[in-house]
């Protein structure tokens, strides 16, 4: 589960940079958003499902 959790994401780190290269205007937007909302979802499950060290 980890494991694809940090394949999504580094796969929406990539695409969310990227596209600034190949698009412009709204849908770069579009697409900028959808990535940065994979990558903070992402993020927030790694970090949810870390492990606890008391």
């Amino acid at each position: 589960m980890k494991a694809l959790l940090w394949l999504v994401l580094a796969a929406a780190l990539v695409v969310n940079v990227s596209t600034s290269f190949a698009f412009d205007g709204a849908q770069q937007a579009l697409i900028s958003v959808g990535t940065g909302v994979t990558a903070l979802g992402a993020g927030v499950a790694l970090f949810l499902t870390r492990r606890r060290e008391a």
